[in-house]
């Protein structure tokens, strides 16, 4: 038993998010210089890696769809510490942060993600096969939240692109209520519409070769994957000033921050969705990809609006033209993915070309 707890001890998983908590509690609030920078962000790295690792055993454990739901909540809580650490600690160049952190969730993983979820499965059997069913419905929910959040407020009444105290209320309260609805739906009475499908459509309940790992290996999995968000969320703050700095040196636009951020928090969902597809679950994928993008807007515009009680300055949640036109073109184009339940390489380039697209007009507006 000693032998084993100290091979547990050493391994990376836990050695590596354990070492970047250190660092954060040494650096935190401090000017870093380059190299430490660079230890930081390779701590960061790790930490998201290890994060994913203990994320997959804890959704093993409790099987699907409880374990994309445990992974999609878990990055969001990065997103929105993130986001509002960040809009605290400069609020005049942060008031469209969290406009920019949530769109940019939504492009990456209803694009990104899916786009890759696809061609991944497709390329293992030709066609990626997944359940209409409730990728629909978890698709129909992403673009009504998005709609609420990020496309009326640019309709208002009011100058600028955004809600008023009340508007911002009722907007938060419905992104809760339907995220809300939609986990019930998805962990009740059809949760086998989430369930992962082979080639004829048949619901495949569980992993046919992996034995799940004990109650008490899943519990200190889950501590290790909430010490890993502790230090993803701490060191990702640390270098965001060399983030911010990189940005204005490059002349892109103070926007293109948020899609670094929402990259970053993203890069776990991406790894376990791509796992995922390549293990012919592609199911288990859109539902970390469309999840993922709900409870971005689900969880963040809510904190928002809390957070705007005590932050100074407009809080823009409308988008552009040019963004506009790429959510609506993402939402015409998942829509006609997802109807029929199967997917080929096609689809999932098309998806990955809009992701490109969306990160090129992000940097050149």
């Amino acid at each position: 038993m000693p032998a084993q707890l100290r091979s547990r001890l050493l391994d990376w998983t836990v050695a590596v998010p354990v070492l970047a908590v250190l660092v954060l509690l040494v650096t935190w609030g401090r000017d870093l210089p380059a190299p430490v920078v660079v230890v930081v962000a390779a701590l960061l790295g790790g930490a998201v890696l290890a994060a994913v690792h203990h994320a997959e055993v804890v959704a093993h454990r409790v099987g699907e769809p409880y374990g994309s739901l445990v992974l999609a909540v878990a990055v969001t809580v990065i997103e929105v510490a993130l986001i509002v650490t960040l809009m605290i600690s400069g609020p005049e160049k942060t008031q469209s942060l969290a406009r920019d952190t949530v769109f940019a969730a939504v492009m990456i993983t209803c694009n990104g993600i899916l786009g890759l979820s696809l061609l991944l499965g497709a390329l293992r059997r030709r066609v990626a096969v997944f359940n209409p069913e409730g990728t629909g419905g978890a698709l129909a929910t992403v673009i009504t939240l998005a709609t609420l959040s990020l496309v009326i407020p640019t309709f208002t009444a009011r100058p600028g692109p955004q809600f008023s105290p009340a508007q911002l209320t009722f907007a938060a309260v419905a992104s809760l209520a339907l995220y809300g609805l939609f986990v019930l739906v998805q962990t009740g009475r059809h949760r086998d519409y989430f369930l992962p499908v082979d080639s004829q459509g048949r619901v495949i309940d569980a992993e046919e070769h992996a034995r799940p790992p004990t109650t008490r290996a899943a519990l200190v999995s889950l501590g290790l994957l909430l010490v890993a968000l502790v230090a993803v969320v701490g060191d990702a703050k640390t270098v965001s000033p060399t983030i911010e700095a990189g940005v204005a040196a490059a002349n892109l636009p103070h926007a293109f921050v948020g899609v670094i951020i929402a990259l970053l928090v993203l890069l776990p969902e991406t790894l376990a969705a791509a796992r995922a597809a390549r293990r012919d679950r592609v199911q288990i994928s859109l539902n970390l990809a469309l999840g993922s993008a709900m409870a971005s807007i689900g969880l963040t515009i809510p904190a928002i609006a809390v957070a705007s009680i005590w932050l100074d300055g407009p809080l823009l949640l409308g988008l552009g033209g040019t963004q506009l036109a790429l959510l609506a073109l993402t939402a015409v184009t998942a829509v006609l993915t997802v109807v029929p339940g199967r997917a080929n390489v096609l689809q999932g380039g098309v998806h990955l070309v809009l992701l490109a697209a969306f990160v090129f007009l992000a940097a050149s507006p």
